[in-house]
């Protein structure tokens, strides 16, 4: 009996495959696609198309990259017959690597530039995608919805030569910058209050003065900056619009009433910060090679366990925290503080911005296939390819319990423990190039897009995370930053976002600051106390010298562009 019910199960089965399959060939004459744009994907009727190798030049290196060999690399291979070729800078930086595209005038098909994409724009490298996507990106147009007008590139040309990867609808359940301690530093003084720098400084001193060397006989480290490469941004500079209670805007500070803008370290708070990192150097609590050291020592040495504080995002130092957690080191791994100059500053991380265009996706004049590549792109954007990029293959790396997506404990503790190794073994995280949503934003099963999510994140710390916040009464380390609705939102988005034009006389000076700011800062904080004003005017007059009055006054021009544009 039970067998006559299995072959009657597989002749319905055979039969209803038939009547699907007919059914999309008679409404797929030539091969174009009617599928509507609320479907999980646009070309799951098309024919299969002939494999393809596509190049794709990254401004963002990625160790932990696949080559399409992970689980969700060969589930997209299979689907779209796309193999991804990605390029990353190599002894340079992103600005070096899309230059010398530039100049030779020769170019991958696809391109993920970082600061560089109005470079590409003005030399004609970029085609407009706003066609393509008209006629076969139904899913990238839905995920941008109300915000797909901010694709268009100016007031002035209403191409959009970027898709932004940036996720839309996005909401911050977690913190993953501030400034970090140790748990073992936080756990010897008794979980005390981490608000302002002189908490911070206070808590290093007391276990360094005890422990000034770590287990294994290694000098213990009070504080390490990333400031020997490009990361000064984010480590040195960064932290004090931050710590002086004023949001990421890039190198400007922007008036919210006004939307006037100035370089940020024209700001006299700002000063006073700087001096601080100026004291925590001349008390060695500082590391003394935060300003020449690479980025693989920078990391290095969080990995050894010697290094008590950090002020970094976590996606700069979470590789290295990674391998101590590896090594069940977990004490030794970080919890995270919105600490400020004083008391009367609040952090602005969360001060709203709406949805963020910059950093993103193009097609290049020289793309092999641009329609080929627009419908792989649409995939990726599709609820199904959201699904996919974001969780992994259903059975392997997440189940179905009662409707919603559960991550198994072993898949969950490969992530927690060595997210480097799981990315590049599972290819989760590794395809975020196109259209996406945010956290936060639910599909129409009810689940959650992406991974990050309360519970979700919870069960993601260590008990060290939960041990520590619990001391602090909070559930995630968002909780000890101010609320999303502390501020107003910003009207223009994010200032870091705006890329100045290629060769104009405010990107010449705007490059002339940043050359400034990367002697001067690093020669203020490691000066004498006595000498610390001197070195800090002779900066500012640097920065006169150059034009940065002129520099302002164009940037604000920009940003109340972008105000106008966006206003309508």
């Amino acid at each position: 009996m039970k067998r006559k019910m299995q072959m009657a199960l597989s002749l319905m089965l055979a039969l209803v495959f038939v009547f699907v399959t007919a059914c999309g060939n008679s409404n797929n004459e030539g091969g174009n696609n009617t599928t509507t744009p609320d479907s999980s994907t646009n070309a799951t009727n098309e024919p299969a198309a002939e494999p393809i190798t596509i190049r794709m030049a990254s401004g963002d290196n990625n160790p932990s990259w696949d080559d399409m060999q992970s689980d969700v690399g060969k589930f997209i291979q299979e689907k779209t017959g796309i193999t991804l070729k990605q390029e990353f800078p190599v002894g340079g930086t992103d600005s070096d690597m899309f230059a010398l595209m530039v100049a030779s005038d020769e170019y991958p098909d696809l391109v993920m530039p970082k600061g560089s994409a109005g470079k590409l724009v003005d030399a004609g490298a970029l085609i407009d995608l706003r066609p393509l996507i008209e006629e076969h990106g139904p899913n990238i147009k839905k995920v941008y919805g109300e915000y797909f007008n901010r694709l268009r590139w100016s007031e002035d040309d209403d191409g959009i030569y970027i898709l932004p990867s940036s996720g839309v609808g996005q909401t911050y359940f977690d913190a993953g910058g501030g400034f970090q301690l140790q748990h073992q530093v936080l756990e010897a003084a008794g979980y005390p209050e981490i608000k302002t720098v002189q908490d911070y400084e206070a808590a290093i001193k007391a276990y360094i003065e005890k422990n000034p060397k770590t287990a294994d006989g290694q000098p213990t480290i009070g504080m390490s900056l990333n400031g020997g490469e490009w990361q000064i941004l984010i480590s040195v500079t960064n932290p004090a619009f931050y710590a002086t209670g004023a949001p990421d805007d890039g190198e400007f500070f922007i008036n919210q009433d006004t939307h006037e803008a100035i370089m940020h370290y024209q700001r006299p708070e700002e000063r006073e910060y700087f001096r601080w990192l100026n004291h925590m150097n001349d008390i060695g609590l500082l590391d003394k090679e935060s300003f020449v050291q690479k980025y693989d020592q920078y990391k290095a040495k969080i990995a050894s366990g010697r290094v008590l504080g950090l002020i970094d995002q976590n996606w700069d130092y979470g590789e290295a925290e990674n391998a101590l957690k590896a090594e069940g080191k977990f004490g030794s791994t970080y919890a995270r503080f919105p600490v400020t100059l004083n008391e009367t500053y609040q952090d602005h991380s969360f001060q709203g911005t709406g949805y963020l265009t910059g950093f993103g996706i193009g097609i290049t004049k020289d793309a092999q296939d641009p329609v080929r590549l627009i419908k792989f792109l649409d995939y990726l954007a599709s609820d199904e390819g959201q699904v996919l990029v974001n969780w992994g293959i259903e059975g392997k790396h997440y189940n179905v319990e009662d409707g919603k997506r559960v991550i198994p404990a072993d898949v969950q503790e490969q992530k927690s423990n060595d997210n480097n190794t799981f990315k590049k073994t599972t290819g989760i995280g590794n395809y975020l190039i196109s259209a996406r949503y945010g956290d936060g934003v639910k599909d129409p099963s009810g689940n959650y897009y992406t991974t990050t999510f309360p519970e979700q994140i919870q069960t993601a710390y260590s008990e060290e995370d939960k041990k520590t916040l619990a001391a602090y009464g909070a559930t995630t380390y968002k909780d000890l930053w101010p609320a999303d609705d502390a501020f107003p939102e910003r009207k223009y988005g994010a200032a870091w976002t705006l890329p100045f034009e290629t060769g104009s006389q405010a990107n010449v000076i705007f490059q002339k600051t940043q050359d400034i700011m990367k002697k001067r800062i690093p020669e203020a904080i490691l000066a004498k106390p006595a000498d610390f004003d001197k070195v800090y005017d002779a900066f500012l007059k640097d920065l006169e010298d150059a034009g940065v009055a002129k520099l302002n006054e164009e940037f604000t021009k920009m940003v109340k562009d972008r105000v106008e544009l966006w206003s309508k």
